[in-house]
C-alpha cells in the first residue's frame, strides 16, 4: 500500500492539477467527487485530504458541503478556495459574496509565522468571487491580500489549514512548496510513487483485466498512445496487435512517420489502415467542433471493429486516453466538473461497441505518461512529441474540413515547426537535458476571409493563427513570447508559400481562459 492522499473534488477545473502537483512529489493520490462514499476512503486509509475549489457559493441552497466523516477522520485537511470556504462554513465560520472579486494575481502577505506559508510577501493566483467575514472558533488566519482578510487559516490544534488562493497552479510561485509542505511534513505521507512502480501496477493490472484475451491498440504516433501500447505490449506480448489509422487529419509526414517508427524502431507488429475518404465523407459539411469530435470518435471505433474482425475479434481496445482527456470532457467518474470539450475517445465514443476499453494511462498527466514511456525505452521522438489531438487537424481547421483547407493547413503548421525547430523553441528533449521551448505549437486555419493586397492587386484569402505555449501540466499554460523577428519570418514564409492565405495572427491568450486548442 502506497501513503496515499485523497483529493475531494468540489467541481474544479484546477482539481486534476492538484492530482498532478501530489504526484509529482512521488506521493499517490487519488480523486473522488466530494460526496464520494465513505466506505471506498476508509478502504485505502488516506494520510489526509485536500478539498479543492469550485463553482458554487457555500452558502447558496444545495451547495457542495463537506461530509462528516472528513472531521470525523481526525486527519490533517488542506482546503483550496471553495474548499477552504467549505470548511469555514461547515464549523461555523461566515462566508460572504465579496464586495472585491479577485481574478489573477494578487500580492499575499504572511501574518503570522506557520509551517506552511512562507513568511513575507508572494504571488498568488486567485480566483473566486467570495470571501470569508469571520473564522470558526480556534482558527487564525495565516496570510492576507488586499481584498480577501483571510487569505490564508489554520486550526493549528487539528491541522486544518486553508487557503483562498490556487497553489496549485503554475502562476503561484510558491504553490509546490505549500503542496510539498501539507504533504510530506504535515500528512507524513512517504514519496513511494515512481514510474517503476506505475508500470509494475499498471502492467499487473492489465493482466488481471485481460487474462489470456487478444488485444487491438489504437495508435496515432502521438506519446499518449505509443506508450500505452508498449506497456501493454509489456503486459501481453505478442496478444497485442497494433492498428494505425490514417484519417487524412495528421500532419505533414506523419502517416510515414509512425509507421517507420513503430516497425522498425520499436519492432512491434503495426497494421497501417488507410481510411482517408471515409473520414472526409463522414466530416463533409460538419462545422461544429463538438460534432467533429463525435463523429470521428464514432467512425474511429467502427473502422476498429472491421480491423478486428480481420483479426480474430479480440475483444479489448487500447486507448492513449490520459487525465486531462477524462476532465475536459466531463466523463462520467469525474462528472464534478464542467464539461469543456468532448475529446473524441472520452466524449465522442459511440454508446455501443463491440469492444472493452483498456485505458492504462486514463489516470496519469502528461509528465507520468512521459516518464514511463522514457522507462520502457521509447524513441526520445515520440517520448517527447508535442501533444497532438485525437481528432487531428479538424479541430484546427475551424468551419468546414475540406482537403483543399487541410492542405493549407498542413503546409502552415510545417513552416511554424519548421522554424521553431531551426531556432530552438521545439521542445525535442533528451534525457538528462533541460527543457527549453514550447510545450505546443501549431497553426490553425480560420473560418473567416481577409482582404489583402499581394502584387499591386487585392485579394480576399483566408488567415492563418499561430498558437504556442509554454505549460507543465497542460491543464494550465501561457502564451509563448517568442521574439518578435521569428514570428516576422514565419509569417512572411507561409504567406509566400501557402496559396491561399494572405493574413497572419498570433493568440497571446493563457489557459485559462482559453483553452490550448481552438475547437
Amino acid at each position: 500500500m502506497h501513503d496515499t492522499i485523497v483529493i475531494l473534488d468540489f467541481g474544479s477545473q484546477y482539481s486534476q492539477s492538484i492530482t498532478r502537483l501530489v504526484r509529482s512529489l512521488q506521493v499517490y493520490c487519488e480523486l473522488m467527487p466530494w460526496d464520494h462514499a465513505e466506505g471506498r476512503i476508509k478502504t485505502i486509509r488516506p494520510k489526509g485530504f485536500i478539498l479543492s475549489g469550485g463553482p458554487a457559493s457555500v452558502y447558496e441552497k444545495g451547495a457542495p458541503y463537506i461530509p462528516r466523516y472528513i472531521f470525523e477522520a481526525e486527519l490533517p485537511v488542506l482546503g483550496i478556495c471553495y474548499g477552504m470556504q467549505a470548511i469555514t462554513h461547515a464549523l461555523g465560520g461566515v462566508v460572504s459574496h465579496s464586495p472585491k472579486r479577485e481574478y489573477g494575481q494578487a500580492v499575499l502577505k504572511t501574518v503570522a509565522q506557520n509551517s506552511l506559508i512562507p513568511p513575507g510577501e508572494h504571488f498568488a493566483w486567485m480566483s473566486h468571487g467570495d470571501r470569508i467575514d469571520s473564522l470558526p472558533d480556534g482558527f487564525i488566519t495565516l496570510a492576507k491580500t488586499d481584498h480577501s482578510p483571510h487569505a490564508a487559516i489554520c486550526n493549528l490544534e487539528k491541522n486544518y489549514y486553508g487557503v483562498q488562493f490556487h497553489p496549485e497552479v503554475q502562476h503561484t510561485p510558491n504553490g509546490k512548496e505549500i503542496i510539498r509542505k501539507f504533504v510530506l511534513d504535515i500528512c507524513g505521507a512517504k514519496p513511494d510513487w515512481s514510474p517503476e512502480s506505475i508500470i509494475t501496477t499498471t502492467v499487473r493490472q492489465i493482466r488481471e483485466k485481460v487474462g489470456e484475451a487478444h488485444i487491438i491498440s489504437a495508435v496515432s504516433g502521438g506519446v499518449d498512445s505509443s506508450v500505452a501500447t508498449a506497456i501493454v505490449h509489456k503486459a501481453v506480448g505478442d496478444k497485442l496487435t497494433a492498428v494505425f489509422v490514417d484519417n487524412g487529419l495528421l500532419r505533414k509526414n506523419e502517416p510515414e512517420n509512425v509507421v517507420s517508427a513503430f516497425r522498425e524502431r520499436m519492432g512491434m507488429q503495426l497494421i497501417p489502415v488507410n481510411a482517408v475518404e471515409i473520414f472526409m465523407d463522414a466530416l463533409s459539411g460538419i462545422t461544429d467542433p463538438e460534432m467533429k469530435r463525435q463523429v470521428i470518435g464514432e467512425r474511429f471505433i467502427r473502422v476498429f471493429e472491421e480491423q478486428a474482425r480481420k483479426s480474430g475479434s479480440p475483444r479489448f481496445l487500447v486507448q492513449g486516453t490520459i487525465y486531462p482527456d477524462v476532465v475536459e470532457s466531463s466523463a462520467p467518474d469525474r462528472s464534478q466538473a464542467h464539461r469543456i470539450k468532448s475529446h473524441h475517445n472520452v466524449g465522442g465514443l459511440p454508446e455501443t461497441m463491440d469492444f472493452d476499453l483498456v485505458e492504462p494511462l486514463r489516470y496519469l498527466f502528461k509528465d507520468e505518461v512521459r516518464s514511463i514511456g522514457e522507462k520502457l525505452g521509447l524513441p526520445s521522438e515520440l517520448v517527447w512529441r508535442q501533444p497532438f489531438p485525437g481528432p487531428g487537424l479538424a479541430v484546427r481547421c475551424l468551419g468546414e474540413v475540406t482537403w483543399e483547407r487541410l492542405k493549407k493547413l498542413r503546409e502552415a503548421d510545417a513552416i511554424l515547426r519548421e522554424e521553431l525547430k531551426i531556432s530552438g523553441n521545439l521542445v525535442m528533449k533528451r534525457k538528462n537535458q533541460q527543457v527549453h521551448g514550447t510545450a505546443q505549437a501549431f497553426a490553425v486555419l480560420l473560418p473567416i476571409r481577409s482582404v489583402g493586397v499581394m502584387g499591386d492587386q487585392r485579394t480576399y484569402q483566408e488567415v492563418i493563427a499561430l498558437r504556442a505555449v509554454t505549460s507543465e501540466d497542460f491543464m494550465t499554460a501561457d502564451w509563448a513570447r517568442l521574439s518578435h523577428p521569428l514570428l516576422a519570418k514565419i509569417s512572411q514564409r507561409i504567406v509566400n508559400e501557402v496559396d491561399g492565405i494572405n493574413r497572419v495572427v498570433y493568440d497571446i491568450t493563457s489557459k485559462p481562459p482559453a483553452t490550448i486548442e481552438w475547437e
